[in-house]
């Protein structure tokens, strides 16, 4: 007897798309990738934890800080982040126009004061809609920061230090701003001792502290810990200014800056909130 043919028979075109299907690779990413993707943006969407890293992120910008008060007086005759000199200078200046030049430049001292307030009054609004420590903002808002320090640093290093005029202006609001944006963004951390630029609080906080002998006395602490960074970066800032020059130590500032900025990419993060739906279960 002859065998009879199968029923169900595969012609050799449906065999080599079949094979074709198995051999070509997938063109969208594969569930791996994107789930890599997703748990990065989470991380990114975190609110940043206050923590003790954080408390040396901002010791870290105030350094930072220092380093840049200690060339912007010395070159433009006001302060890029201390605004209580350059609001008693302003005024003075306005009301004694004849001593405009004879140690502080009023141009110089109100493009300071404002980009300062400027730069402050962006961040915090824009804080109030995104969230002030979300991880994504910080990161952002800590970059545009470094970049306008380096910008400054570029214009010193393009044009040479001119102590009035547009270009001092322009580096000066830039250092300003950056400076504005960095003391609010400070205040979301809730280490209100740590403020990355004004001494004077913390002068008065720490010697009017009742339990400023104490071993076990964080406020304290941070408020010691802030001046001394101020200060070092300061001593760093003048030896720069007099070994290398301002735009050397206006780069090294962006630098530093730029650290925090990887470093906000590291710090732990709140845990959510339980909502009522998660407390029923």
């Amino acid at each position: 007897m002859s065998e009879k043919p199968s029923a169900i028979s595969e012609s050799p075109a449906q065999n080599s798309q079949e094979t074709l299907a198995v051999q070509t690779p997938s063109s969208g990413p594969s569930s791996k990738d994107q789930s890599f993707i997703s748990r990065a943006w989470r991380h990114m969407l975190e609110d940043v934890r206050p923590s003790g890293f954080v408390e040396f992120e901002l010791i870290l910008l105030t350094f930072c800080t220092g380093i840049q008060d200690a060339i912007s007086f010395p070159d433009y005759h006001c302060f890029a982040s201390n605004q209580t000199g350059n609001t008693v200078f302003l005024f003075v200046g306005l009301v004694l126009p004849w001593l405009d030049g004879d140690g502080f430049y009023v141009p110089n001292v109100g493009a300071a004061l404002g980009f300062f307030l400027l730069g402050g009054w962006a961040t915090g609004q824009i804080s109030h809609v995104v969230g002030a420590r979300m991880r994504l903002w910080l990161v952002c808002c800590n970059l545009i920061q470094s970049v306008l320090v380096f910008v400054a640093a570029a214009l010193q290093l393009a044009y040479g230090v001119v102590p009035q005029g547009g270009v001092a202006v322009m580096v000066v609001g830039l250092l300003a701003f950056a400076s504005g944006s960095q003391v609010v963004q400070s205040r979301s951390m809730k280490m209100t001792e740590i403020s990355t630029a004004m001494a004077t609080a913390a002068w008065v906080d720490l010697i009017i502290d009742p339990k400023i002998f104490q071993a076990q006395n964080r406020p304290r602490t941070r408020r010691v810990l802030f001046l001394l960074a101020l200060a070092a970066g300061s001593l760093l800032g003048a030896g720069i200014y007099r070994i290398a020059g301002s735009a050397v130590a206006v780069f090294i500032s962006a630098a530093g800056k730029v650290v925090v900025t990887i470093m906000y990419l590291f710090n732990s993060a709140d845990k959510p909130r339980k909502t009522d739906a998660d407390s029923q279960c």
